[in-house]
């Protein structure tokens, strides 16, 4: 069974419906960032092709429970900081090509594993927060900058507004935060049908051949992503 990590903040009402899909892990933290994002995934881990990297200030237990699934994972080279952009060091969105980032934060081990890559310089350091690659160059984001800055290398960007996106404690989250992807599926904390821009997501996401699942009636809910390991 794969495991899901999560923000422990997720509406409870997400929770049940992923379960079906791996073991959940749901993230806690205090003391290391600030709270919204105290628990988010994709602040403490990093995807590189098979690769994982994990803050190295990631409590122990979580560590643990990824060593005891069996997920072999190294350590970052600097901890995360309490503020932004020290808490993006590992925020970075990395697909068969292409590493994309605020190369100005980014932990040097992530760089280190990812050489063979073409690096996409953004501005936005949360990059993951607010983009998610669904594979074959294709990606969603809700920020300008990155939009601009991926259609410059001619992939396939579609922009989101991020206004509707619930992130407790901010104006709006990215969506990049409420979703992930497992094989052609995107798992969403909300539901479109509470989105401004929901119909042309939707319309968006059935082009691509990428099946959508809504894992509670409700606002689109920045989580700091759904990882799954």
């Amino acid at each position: 069974m794969r495991l899901i990590v999560i923000d422990q903040k997720i509406p409870q009402k997400a929770k049940p419906k992923l379960a079906e899909y791996g073991k959940l892990i749901e993230l806690k933290t205090n003391g290391i960032t600030y709270d919204a994002i105290s628990g988010h995934p994709d602040v403490f881990i990093c995807q590189i092709d098979d690769q994982i990297i994990v803050a190295p200030n990631l409590p122990s237990e979580y560590k643990s429970a990824l060593s005891a699934a069996g997920i072999v994972f190294s350590e970052g080279k600097y901890p995360l900081g309490s503020k932004y952009p020290q808490t993006a060091k590992f925020n970075v969105v990395s697909i068969d090509d292409y590493l994309i980032h605020n190369f100005n934060y980014t932990d040097e081990l992530i760089l280190n594993f990812s050489k063979q890559k073409k690096q996409i310089q953004v501005e936005q350091a949360y990059t993951r927060c607010s983009l998610i690659a669904l594979g074959q160059n294709r990606f969603i984001t809700s920020d300008k900058g990155i939009e601009k800055q991926l259609k410059k290398y001619n992939l396939d960007v579609y922009y989101v507004n991020p206004e509707g996106i619930e992130l407790p404690g901010f104006k709006n989250g990215f969506i990049g935060g409420c979703v992930g992807l497992q094989y052609d599926q995107l798992f969403l904390a909300g539901s479109l049908k509470h989105y401004p821009a929901g119909e042309l997501l939707q319309k968006k996401l059935s082009d691509w051949n990428i099946k959508l699942i809504e894992l509670y009636d409700g606002p689109l809910f920045d989580g700091g992503g759904i990882l799954f390991l």
